[in-house]
């Protein structure tokens, strides 16, 4: 970090959040401008890579506890004059002082500690993959740049099963350092899917089905992330929001896997024609004795 940042740059203004904003704010603040600043949404506009960059810099710092407190406790020193005061009399230029970044070098010199050479800065990324994608893992190319070197492309392996937020660290691709280059931290963003949706390692579904196949019961097929479809039997009688588990076909890790939960959503038809119509007339006659809210009442009002 260099020293202008430590008392010149509010990462709080730079991200838009308050000084006592929580982690979740901040994630989701930066999440929210990683978006709408990536650079394959701004491409060849300068001024909003920049601004994508500053962005991802304030994140670095404010997402990190240790960086965030090391950043707050220097800013409140510089803001206060403590730097000014004293015997060490520190002021005017301080490119010197900062030139190997973290504020932990600052209190190290100030109080007579020495430095070696220290590692890279580590950066962060976002990176968004499909739900499939998430469940079976894949390969993604990831643009880096602003660096101090040429723009350059390199490969971040997804493991299968990763969760949505999730953080792979690419050791090595980080900012370069006298002690050799940071870190790369991608944070990976997963699209939701229209039909799959995920809990722990399960993997859940709503399927529609008609009044018919609820009440006398079926065999019906249901599909699966793998592409394939499996058979699930409805016992009759079967009641809307009902969940059946189809074991072994959520989410595998290793020789682990979840279940696919399936959800049965009844659909009551909007159009009956005649034939229909008195079918369900004729059904409505013969159960009439069968009222589902015969207590009903008397329950609401005990």
């Amino acid at each position: 970090m260099a020293a202008k940042d430590l008392y010149e740059k509010d990462y709080y203004a730079i991200l838009g959040v308050e000084k006592k904003a929580d982690a979740a704010s901040i994630k989701k603040k930066y999440r929210q401008l990683a978006r709408e600043l990536h650079p394959d949404k701004t491409k060849g506009d300068k001024k909003l890579e920049d601004r994508f960059k500053e962005v991802s810099e304030a994140y670095d710092i404010l997402s990190d506890e240790k960086k965030r407190a090391e950043y707050d406790q220097a800013r409140e020193m510089f803001q206060s004059g403590a730097f000014r005061q004293g015997a060490h009399q520190f002021t005017g230029d301080f490119s010197d002082l900062f030139s190997s970044g973290g504020a932990g070098d600052i209190f190290s010199q100030l109080f007579g500690g020495r430095r070696g050479p220290r590692r890279g800065a580590d950066i962060q990324r976002e990176i968004s993959i499909s739900f499939r994608d998430s469940i079976f893992g894949k390969e993604a190319d990831l643009r880096l740049s602003g660096q101090g070197n040429a723009p350059q492309t390199i490969t971040v392996r997804i493991p299968a099963g990763i969760n949505d937020g999730a953080k792979i660290r690419v050791k090595g691709r980080g900012g370069p350092g006298e002690a050799g280059p940071g870190d790369l931290y991608v944070i990976v963003n997963v699209v939701a899917h229209p039909i799959f949706s995920r809990k722990g390692e399960n993997i859940h579904i709503t399927i529609p089905v008609t009044f018919t196949e609820a009440a006398l019961g079926a065999d019906i097929s249901i599909p699966t992330i793998e592409g394939d479809e499996v058979k699930l039997r409805l016992a009759p009688g079967t009641q809307n929001g009902k969940t059946l588990r189809v074991k072994g076909r959520g989410v595998k890790k290793g020789v682990n896997a979840g279940d696919l939960m399936v959800t049965v959503e009844v659909q009551v038809p909007q159009r009956l024609d005649g034939k229909a119509k008195n079918a369900l007339e004729e059904f409505a006659q013969a159960t009439r004795d069968d009222n589902p809210r015969t207590d009903f009442f008397s329950r609401a009002r005990s």
